[in-house]
């Protein structure tokens, strides 16, 4: 079977996966078909690129599965016009897919290497309404926002409320909140008037989220 007539029919089985779990978005699912995820994962792991698992990437950051990237996305409920604020690149996949649903993204990431190769592959698909910048997502993007949704795909070790002056009315945050170490509960943050409405939507296992960004990588 040659890669492509694989990575079909492993895409083929995301969507049953996903279907199974609720996950019903026609644009969400057109995005990540577009989407060449196996030039977002290192060689090495080529073999594991459409399963659900995190998978190691450059700086000692990791990939989450498609499964979980899929699910928070759906959860945005992104529209054509929102401004999304992503913390955490990685190797951009998810940034992509931001940015085939959504009008401007800007995505924060903490390692210099990590922001380069994300605008590479962003840039040889022509994907254009996205800005990758090395920045601490811990403190977010207060001066470019207000944003209509903000994703992290770190944990949160609280709440956090101070975001709440970063979306705008009626705006939605999905972060992971929990120890760094144990299993961590995913919320979907509404801001209703000056604080969040929250509802946990899932449980998940996500580094936390790193201060400040990183000198030498």
């Amino acid at each position: 079977m040659t890669a492509a007539a694989a990575d079909r029919e492993a895409f083929a089985a995301v969507l049953l996966r996903l279907r199974a779990a609720g996950v019903n978005d026609a644009a969400l699912f057109t995005a990540i078909e577009a989407t060449p995820r196996r030039g977002f994962v290192p060689a090495q792991w080529q073999d594991a690129v459409w399963l659900d698992r995190m998978l190691p990437i450059p700086c000692g950051e990791a990939i989450e599965g498609i499964d979980l990237q899929a699910q928070v996305i759906a959860s945005l409920a992104l529209q054509p016009g929102c401004r999304v604020l992503e913390i955490g690149t990685g190797t951009g996949f998810t940034t992509a897919l931001l940015g085939r649903l959504s009008g401007r993204v800007l995505s924060l990431e903490r390692y210099r290497t990590l922001c380069a190769e994300a605008e590479q592959r962003l840039s040889s698909l022509g994907i254009g309404n996205v800005i990758v910048r090395q920045a601490d997502g811990a403190a977010g993007a207060a001066a470019d926002g207000p944003f209509d949704r903000i994703v992290a795909w770190a944990a949160f070790e609280a709440l956090p409320r101070g975001f709440v002056d970063q979306l705008a009315s009626g705006g939605v945050m999905i972060a992971p909140i929990g120890p760094a170490e144990g299993v961590q509960t995913l919320a979907r943050l509404t801001k209703i008037g000056s604080r969040f409405e929250r509802e946990d939507i899932g449980e998940v296992r996500l580094q936390p989220l790193a201060k400040g960004v990183a000198a030498a990588l």
